[in-house]
């Protein structure tokens, strides 16, 4: 039995016997789809940040930068880009990891390893595509980000680039990582709890919009629209997707119900997963932040790369699925 029965229980006997809509309606549907995705994305949400939190507590960020900074080839990228599935990443802290990363002695390279994966990414995303469309869209999607992250990152590095850093960034000493704090169990689950409520309060209300957009979607566009735009037959779907995602700010777990009714309207699996990644991992605003610390070229050639390989996802998708 789904784990969700329960909410899908409670949610069609509220919207068609406690606000007697009709279940056939095209605001029946809307609403439905809105009020049952909105709590079963808050429950995966909290449950799984929590747990990540806890986990995250045992792995100290020295430890992390202590791993990266070995320089393997390939190997650190790899480590880089599975470390950002289960760290944290907003616009907002691009700029200090950034800097950390490098002035930690972590090469450019596996740096942009890690600032790729991490958005494009993330545990809460993959937990919710699990719950919506099953273990192989959730395997793909993990596969398909966690590959460009590890490839990009390469490329970046075998580039030498380090030269089109902003000279600030090298000038900053390293922190203190000699210091280490021991936690009890109960101060771990403590900590983690104020964590994840504060993590929530930030993340839902993009949840909230990206559901009441997916609702709208869902209920009230033709079957067929989006199928002529961006078909699975259309040459220029992806790319349109990614230029549509690049503007938009908003995180995974904001997009995913809007990919979910593109896909249940028709739209191809690859382009909707291009348009996720490029909303949480080429959005404009976060693009501005990194101006921060890399010089335009740099930007210009990172943001470049990072589209070849969001669109190469999203073309392989369509021809295989």
């Amino acid at each position: 039995m789904d784990i969700f029965y329960p909410v899908a229980w409670f949610t069609h006997w509220f919207n068609f016997s406690v606000l007697r809509l009709e279940e056939s309606s095209l605001l029946g549907e809307a609403v439905n789809f809105f009020i049952y995705d909105s709590i079963k994305i808050f429950i995966l949400l909290f449950g799984i940040i929590f747990l990540v939190t806890f986990i995250r507590s045992y792995l100290p960020p020295e430890k992390i930068k202590k791993i990266l900074a070995r320089r393997f080839e390939f190997i650190g990228n790899i480590l880089a880009a599975l470390f950002g599935i289960i760290t944290p990443f907003c616009s907002c802290s691009a700029v200090p990891l950034f800097i950390g990363f490098v002035e930690s002695g972590v090469p450019l390279g596996v740096t942009f390893s890690y600032l790729i994966s991490a958005p494009m990414v993330n545990e809460v995303a993959a937990v919710m595509l699990l719950g919506l469309f099953g273990p192989t869209i959730a395997f793909l999607y993990i596969a398909s980000g966690v590959t460009i992250a590890i490839i990009v990152g390469f490329i970046l590095g075998k580039l030498k680039l380090e030269h089109l850093v902003e000279d600030y960034v090298w000038k900053i000493k390293a922190g203190d990582d000699n210091q280490v704090i021991k936690l009890t169990i109960k101060e771990r689950v403590v900590d983690s709890l104020r964590y994840t409520k504060d993590l929530v309060k930030k993340v839902f209300p993009y949840v909230l919009l990206g559901v009441g957009l997916g609702s709208i979607i869902h209920g009230y566009a033709p079957e067929n629209l989006l199928t002529q735009i961006a078909g699975k037959n259309n040459l220029f779907a992806v790319p349109i997707a990614v230029a549509i995602g690049v503007p938009l700010y908003s995180n995974a777990a904001g997009t995913i119900p809007i990919v979910k009714s593109l896909i249940e309207k028709g739209l191809p699996l690859g382009t909707s997963l291009s348009f996720m990644m490029a909303v949480t991992a080429l959005s404009l605003p976060e693009m501005i932040i990194l101006r921060k610390v890399l010089k335009p070229k740099l930007l210009a050639i990172y943001i470049t790369i990072l589209t070849l390989g969001i669109m190469f996802t999203g073309f392989v998708f369509n021809t295989i699925l």
